[in-house]
């Protein structure tokens, strides 16, 4: 049984930094494509994230966030920094339905497995 459980989430100031992680279990890391998305209140889930073959970025967090492995964990973790109001969101890990992709998308419909969420706000 896959399962996925992010933590990390907090409430930080603008210009700060957090580190979201997101442990994996039942599948190893490289198995299928993992994405992060967000979910800000009233608006639709954006993918913000993903890694396989290779990595993405939604252009909105292009340049202050990065994603990473730690294989020995298990865990993916996704780096914020210079965060903004606008990036306030519940925020999601998920794995992509087919295995073994070359290509990750940051497409909520290609993922079928997902964690509960972890809540991040940025306010001063």
């Amino acid at each position: 049984q896959v399962q996925l459980r992010e933590s990390g989430g907090a409430l930080v100031q603008p210009g700060g930094a957090l580190r979201l992680s997101c442990e994996i279990s039942g599948i190893t890391l490289d198995e299928y494509g993992i994405g992060w998305f967000r979910q800000a209140p009233g608006k639709e889930r954006e993918g913000i994230s993903c890694m396989s073959g290779n990595t993405g970025y939604a252009d909105s967090v292009k340049g202050r966030f990065t994603i990473s492995k730690d294989y020995a964990k298990n865990t993916v973790y996704l780096q914020m920094n210079s965060l903004k109001p606008s990036d306030t969101a519940v925020y999601y890990c998920a794995t992509e339905t087919i295995p073994g992709g070359a290509y990750c998308a940051l497409v909520s419909s290609e993922y079928n497995r997902w964690g509960q969420g972890t809540q991040v706000t940025v306010s001063s």
